[in-house]
């Protein structure tokens, strides 16, 4: 994305307040022709003043309320700019927001979240920069530009091209620094994003940093990391910095030519003193504006990497599109059918063939097989993590795709392996299930998770904050408090990825019951490491290289001694009792 492009782009986003922005626009017009009377004036008061038939009063009075008109609107311009440059600085990083967390697990899983908020807010820094810098200077820099060029050529052609000619060196100054830099800049962004990653890990690692005593290195490996970027950093600057000593040199350089030809077209009678002293207040001012336009290019340089990060971000599609006549889901019964469905990854790798299966309301159903077969992948589908590549899925016989997201996502609920609980306290975990629930409602669910006694011994009870992924609690406390979380939303529809694999077997025993009370009258889906659920499943799938290779119950997939069987045999399902022998041991890996 080249600099103007950005630009142009940066200043699209103030559309949504395109009345207000017209009008700091006119504002800058008349700043612009501030910029033009003051030199003006004051070469006329100069030829008053050397008059004897002269008049200066007028014309002092003239530039004075020019310059206080000049003061009044530079202000109203820099306040009402503040203003909507903060406002829309927070309303892009809403729109960041809500498009990230509505982007597909694989984009997530392939960017660092510290890269992701590094990305967020200095891109939103740089374009609340970027939206004052506008209306505060760089509008008033270019009107004045293409005001104070046509009345110089018109007052005087010959000390007009000095003018012209700084000009032009400032364009092709900026335009090599730009060119011979621009990779280097790119290197030098790559390296801040590691560093943000880097921090990252290791702040959301800190424990295991910390227990292998890891933290020396991983300083120095920042460390290393830092002057990466620097050495990577410092060509890029000198290049600038040498872009600005000869811009410096020309600006000198015009400046000593004006006079210089000033003098001599005096001499001729070509010029009046007055003019000259005008030509260089405009030359001045020129340097001055061009000075600002070239920091502001310079600014823009290194500002967009990071606004090509942020709107990468923001142009990323999302593999999930509603439909413009989508359909809000009533409460289904639950049932489930997937009609040869296949998926594979952006990467092109496939995960999912031919799956093809119906599930009646209120089925409770095993999925079983190999690590890495497809289980998890495969139900992420049914709330529409990602689509298939072809094949439909349907609850109660309404392909999903049809229906509202968010219809669709109330009637399914998830308790994950990993419990993904929130750095805020445990009641606004539970409430993720159900905002509208009351407090009853709340603690009844902690209890049926066997929550609720740990719970109340925390130091504030349900108010506790947990700490970021719930770091302050037990792995067995968050998938607790996870499986709560799923009671409350009350879902017709539940989905169970290996939800009790991080509960103790004492625990375990406590909350089976409470757990066959939150599947009855559902359609469960269970990826199973338990006997007992197998055992117990009024349906098994049993998955392979993304195949189903063998659907049935139980003795029925014994009796058939296929894939099933053999994962029985070799021992591939845990056991209940954990430690003691039994007939025939079970183990599914997730």
């Amino acid at each position: 994305m080249s600099l103007l492009r950005t630009y142009l782009r940066v200043l699209g986003l103030l559309a949504p307040e395109r009345v207000l922005a017209c009008v700091l626009a006119a504002a800058n017009l008349a700043l612009a022709g501030v910029l033009f009377l003051e030199p003006e004036l004051f070469g006329k008061v100069i030829d008053a003043l050397g008059n004897v038939h002269g008049h200066p009063a007028p014309l002092i009075a003239a530039w004075a309320l020019v310059g206080f008109v000049g003061v009044a609107v530079g202000a109203l311009v820099s306040l009402h700019a503040d203003r909507m440059s903060h406002r829309r600085r927070l309303a892009a990083i809403r729109a960041y927001f809500e498009h990230a967390i509505e982007l597909p697990q694989s984009f997530h899983g392939n960017q660092h979240t510290g890269k992701l908020l590094r990305i967020m807010h200095i891109g939103s820094d740089n374009l609340s920069a970027l939206w004052l810098g506008f209306f505060r200077e760089h509008l008033t820099t270019l009107l004045a530009i293409l005001v104070m060029l046509p009345v110089a050529l018109a007052m005087n052609w010959k000390l007009a091209l000095l003018m012209i000619t700084l000009l032009a060196c400032f364009v092709t100054f900026n335009a090599i620094a730009i060119r011979r830099t621009r990779r280097a800049q790119d290197r030098v962004q790559d390296y801040h994003h590691r560093i943000s990653t880097r921090v990252g890990d290791v702040l959301g690692n800190v424990t295991v940093v910390q227990s292998f005593t890891r933290t020396r290195e991983e300083v120095h490996g920042l460390k290393q990391l830092m002057a990466q970027a620097l050495a990577a950093q410092y060509p890029v600057l000198n290049g600038w910095a040498t872009l600005s000593v000869f811009s410096r040199g020309a600006s000198t350089l015009t400046v000593v030519a004006i006079f210089a030809l000033g003098a001599t077209l005096h001499a001729r009678g070509e010029i009046s003193i007055g003019g000259i002293v005008s030509f260089v207040g405009f030359a001045l001012m020129l340097i001055g504006r061009l000075e600002q336009f070239a920091q502001f290019i310079s600014n823009l340089f290194f500002q967009s990497n990071s606004l090509r990060d942020f709107f990468e971000v923001l142009d990323t599609p999302t593999s999930v599109v509603e439909a413009p006549d989508a359909i809000a889901l009533p409460r289904v019964r639950g049932e489930v059918a997937f009609e040869h469905v296949d998926f594979a990854y952006e990467t092109g790798r496939a995960a999912l063939h031919d799956v093809d299966f119906r599930i009646p309301p209120g089925s409770k159903v095993a999925v079983v097989g190999p690590t890495g077969a497809g289980k998890t992948t495969a139900l992420g589908l049914l709330y529409r993590a990602a689509d298939p590549a072809r094949g439909r899925i349907t609850l109660d016989g309404v392909d999903i795709r049809s229906a509202t997201l968010e219809s669709l996502r109330r009637n399914v609920a998830v308790v994950f392996q990993e419990p993904g609980l929130l750095h805020r306290s445990i009641e606004e975990n539970l409430r993720i299930g159900n905002p509208d629930a009351d407090d009853d409602a709340l603690q009844a669910a902690a209890r049926a998770a066997q929550a609720h006694a740990f719970i109340v011994d925390k130091p504030e009870a349900y108010a506790t904050p947990i700490g970021e992924r719930g770091r302050s609690l037990s792995g067995g406390e968050r998938q607790r408090l996870a499986i709560a979380r799923a009671m409350l939303k009350d879902a017709p529809i539940l989905i169970l990825d290996e939800a009790t694999s991080a509960l103790d077997n004492a625990t375990e025993a406590r909350i089976k019951r409470a757990m066959d009370a939150l599947c009855r009258n559902r359609t469960t889906f269970i990826i199973a490491h338990r006997l007992s659920t197998v055992r117990n499943a009024d349906i098994i799938l049993v998955l392979d290289h993304g195949r189903i290779v063998e659907q049935g119950r139980y003795q029925e997939l014994i009796q058939r001694n296929g894939l099933f069987a053999q994962l029985a045999r070799q021992d591939e399902f845990a056991d209940d009792r954990r430690g003691r022998p039994e007939p025939v041991p079970l183990h599914v890996a997730a």
